[in-house]
């Protein structure tokens, strides 16, 4: 139990006392330390409901409640009841976060399936820096759900069936260069798509034989089939060394073309539930009517007034789209593994159509929590949109690359002896990366500026990895290994005490994340427990300390570096010993 739950626990009973019958309450972390350590609003609103004076009433509840051991409370403003947490109870709370791996983090999660659905990059094309949101994202959240307790579905629905395969397929059979195929697939899949696709534009008789080759393709011809197999394979063997990279890992790669069979029969569903009706010769599925308009995602507003904006599951020419694919994921997600919860890590641009998606899945009778967990764009420091100077879209690995190498430099700067330079080096250039990311909220458009996310000091990875190593530094000075474990805790100094403070709070804060799906709340706590250590650590000595202190102080380390590689874990950020 966090010290949050304990406080809540304590509060509704002696709002049970006080009023004669059960009542909950809320208590929250303080925003003022000066005013203590948490608060609740709960005397506030029964006194309002009962038209009494909330001061009055708080009162009351003070007399009733029992925080022997925990904490000291005080009534603040019209109402509102401060707590003080007494440092004998968060050394207590530090003594048993110890001796827990979950470090005070409640499964949450239990018993719950979720699916993520994440980073989808199309095959046969280059992953680029606009995939870094939703791959980085999407694994965060894994990390996070999975160490809260639900079982967690990784899924990388790659787009691996589509119009382009029908230039591609035209392209491998005119253009293409094995040699360059074999020393890097991905760049030759787009070299011959877009010479194709060039040549496309130009003559009318290139797009013919194109869509003929994706015609064969859908009917099953076996030469295109197997040309169509070696494209996915190459360009999942290029993919994979992007997310071994990265640490990123997925269950599953059920793309677009598992879900082939399911779509005809979908489509005839729709039409027989009278869940969709042809129109113009598509198959579409129209607003139903139970909403308000500005609330309904199958209408539009124009000059003329609100309009219909269907959903289209199948062409007028017998060809099917995103939503009916999207339609028979959701339906095999559910059926198949039991889904209680889907999340879709997609950017913005996408958001009518999931909110389509989702709004057809509930009248399809498909039950579920879908979330379209919607994403900004990332900006150069020119704060436009990330290009090269040919105007394409700057490629992943190249920026990944560029990385590395910018972060090997610092560390050079900085230790120029170090072992393993290389390793550290990758270590601390994705993590700088990765924290760059979830550490903005994930709605917002963000710079990408290489200096400000390498720096030592910041809010910044490197920042934060150099307090672990500089935790771990103090235990390489030991003559003998520390249990952590059998140390007695005691608090004294309002540094040692505000550390505590941050340790206890970690159980309290994880859940919260899956709230709204914000990493950047764990990355912005995790910033707050690194400033809080410096400041622990420049007034409270440490191995100059006489026992029973030193070993005391020695725990509150091993603690704050325990909760700090695990909370940099998941994010997916690794911590290098040293730096």
């Amino acid at each position: 139990m966090t010290i949050l739950q304990d406080l809540e626990s304590r509060l509704t009973t002696a709002l049970a006392a006080v009023l004669g019958e059960p009542a909950t309450a809320s208590v929250t972390a303080a925003a003022d330390l000066r005013f203590g350590d948490y608060q609740s609003n709960a005397a506030m609103v029964l006194a309002k409901q009962r038209k009494t004076n909330p001061r009055a009433l708080a009162q009351e509840i003070i007399d009733k409640l029992d925080l022997a051991g925990l904490a000291t409370t005080e009534i603040a403003g019209p109402g509102f009841i401060n707590f003080r947490i007494l440092p004998e109870a968060y050394a207590a709370k530090a003594k048993e976060l110890l001796g827990d791996a979950q470090l005070g983090v409640p499964a949450i999660g239990e018993g719950k399936t979720v699916v993520v659905d994440f980073s989808a990059p199309n095959v046969a094309k280059p992953m680029h820096v606009g995939h870094i949101r939703s791959t980085i994202i999407g694994d965060s959240l894994c990390r996070i759900a999975r160490f809260l307790g639900f079982k967690v579905i990784a899924d990388n629905h790659i787009g691996d069936w589509g119009t382009q395969f029908g230039m591609i397929l035209h392209g491998w059979k005119t253009l293409l260069n094995k040699d360059a195929l074999d020393a890097d697939p991905i760049a030759e899949l787009l070299r011959i798509y877009r010479e194709v696709n060039a040549a496309a534009k130009e003559d009318a008789a290139v797009m013919d034989t194109c869509r003929n080759e994706l015609v064969k393709l859908q009917a099953g011809d076996e030469e295109n089939l197997g040309i169509w197999q070696q494209c996915v394979d190459v360009s999942k063997r290029g993919l994979q060394k992007i997310y071994d990279k990265l640490d990123v890992s997925f269950d599953h790669w059920l793309g677009e073309s598992f879900y082939n069979d399911r779509l005809g029969p979908l489509v005839d569903e729709f039409l027989a539930k009278e869940l969709a009706r042809v129109s113009e010769g598509a198959v579409c599925i129209f607003s139903d009517g139970t909403k308000k308009p500005e609330e309904d995602p199958f209408r539009v507003q124009n000059k003329e007034g609100w309009i219909d904006n269907p959903a289209i599951i199948r062409k007028a020419d017998g060809g099917f789209l995103y939503a009916t694919t999207d339609l028979a994921t959701l339906q095999y997600r559910i059926d198949e593994w039991n889904a209680d919860q889907i999340w879709y890590v997609v950017g913005v641009p996408q958001t009518l159509h999931f909110r389509q998606i989702f709004d057809a899945a509930a009248r399809w009778g498909k039950t579920g929590d879908f979330r379209h967990i919607a994403f900004g764009s990332i900006l150069g420091e020119d704060r436009k949109l990330m290009k090269t100077r040919s105007g394409d879209n700057v490629g992943l690995v190249e920026v990944l690359d560029e990385a590395v190498e910018r972060a090997a430099k610092v560390i050079a700067e900085k230790n120029p002896d170090l072992e393993n330079a290389d390793e550290i080096a990758e270590t601390v250039g994705l993590g700088a990366v990765k924290f760059a990311e979830l550490s903005q909220n994930r709605l917002t458009d963000y710079v990408f500026a290489w200096d400000r996310m390498l720096a030592l000091q910041g809010d910044t990875a490197p920042y934060l990895q150099y307090s672990h190593v500089r935790i771990r530094s103090i235990f390489r000075k030991l003559e003998a290994d520390f249990d952590a474990s059998s140390a007695a805790i005691t608090l004294e100094k309002d540094e040692e005490i505000h550390l505590a403070r941050l340790h206890a709070r970690f159980g309290e804060l994880l859940p919260t994340v899956l709230d709204d799906f914000r990493p950047n709340l764990l990355a912005n706590y995790l910033l707050e427990l690194a400033r809080a250590f410096h400041s622990f650590f420049e007034a409270c000595p440490v191995l100059k300390s006489d026992e029973p202190l030193r070993s005391s102080r020695l725990a509150l380390c091993e603690l704050t570096a325990r909760i700090l590689n695990t909370g940099l874990g998941l994010l997916g950020i690794k911590c290098p010993e040293r730096m």
